[in-house]
Formats: structure tokens, sequence, C-alpha cells
């Protein structure tokens, strides 16, 4: 082999080595992007709130509970702005889901979890997994309907955001 040839196969694995690291960098710098979604809302927090109970209710979703973090932490001595969980089930999807023996490995994920909270620059946010993303890996079933029920709760999201 010649000094040219190896300084080539040299480079080249550097160069592709090289790739291989800035890609996983960028990925690790963005994977909480990627997972999670945040958008302002349109409208004040009570406002937000109000809609988006409304807007689940006609679409036919339950709301399993509301944590008020906000609440839970000042009983901690804690100060922390406005903040509400909500745990969302369909119970369409969720028996898709559940009443299958293999696909119930995926119920930590369940309930859909939304969040509403407030920032210091006083406006209103609204977060979730990106669950279109989450679902992709599981694949069959689950991909299945976890891509429906995203679907619905961005459509109920997007009343509430530009």
């Amino acid at each position: 082999m010649t000094k040219t040839v190896k300084i080539a196969l040299i480079t080249s694995a550097a160069s592709l080595l090289l790739g291989v690291l800035i890609t996983l960098g960028i990925m690790w710098l963005s994977a909480p992007t990627m997972m999670m979604h945040e958008d302002a809302s349109n409208f004040d927090f009570d406002t937000t709130i109000e809609r988006f109970e409304e807007a689940l209710d006609e679409g036919g979703w339950s709301v399993l509970t509301v944590h008020d973090m906000q609440a839970v932490l000042e009983g901690h001595g804690h100060d922390v702005d406005r903040i509400k969980i909500y745990e969302l089930c369909s119970s369409e999807y969720s028996a898709e889901i559940l009443t299958l023996d293999d696909e119930r490995i995926v119920s930590p994920l369940m309930p859909c979890r939304v969040s509403i909270y407030e920032k210091s620059d006083g406006n209103t946010y609204i977060a979730r997994m990106n669950s279109t993303l989450m679902a992709r890996p599981f694949g069959g079933v689950i991909n299945e309907v976890m891509q429906k029920a995203a679907l619905e709760t961005e459509d109920i999201i997007d009343t509430l955001i530009d």
C-alpha cells in the first residue's frame, strides 16, 4: 500500500468518525426539543385552562386528574408560577392498546399528559410529549393508536396557539 493510499484511508476514516461525532452531538443537543413540544398560548392562563377543558369535553376526552403543581409545591414552602398538569384519556384509544397483552408495555406513557403553565415573561405555555415521535419505534398497533391520539390532542391545542 502506498503512502498516498494510507493517507487517503486515514483521512477518510477520520472524516467519517468526525461526522458521526458531530451527528451524535447534534442529536444530543436537540433531543429535548424533539421529544417535547412547547407553544405559547394566545390567551392568559385562566382563559387557556377554560378553553382547553371545553375543547377536551367537546372532543370526547376525559380528564382523569389535574395536578395543580403551584398549590402542591406551595404546600411544601416553594414559590412557583402557575402550572397545571392534565392527565387525559380517550377511552377509545386506551382500549385499543390495553386490551392487547403485548401492547400494555406502553402503559407507563398513559394517560396522555399536557401541561399548561406561566413563565416569568408573563405568557402562558402548553407543553406535551411528542407522541408521534415516541410512537414510531414501537410500530404496529401502538404506533397507529398513539399517532391518532396525538393528532386529536394537537387539534385541540391548535385552537389555543398561533
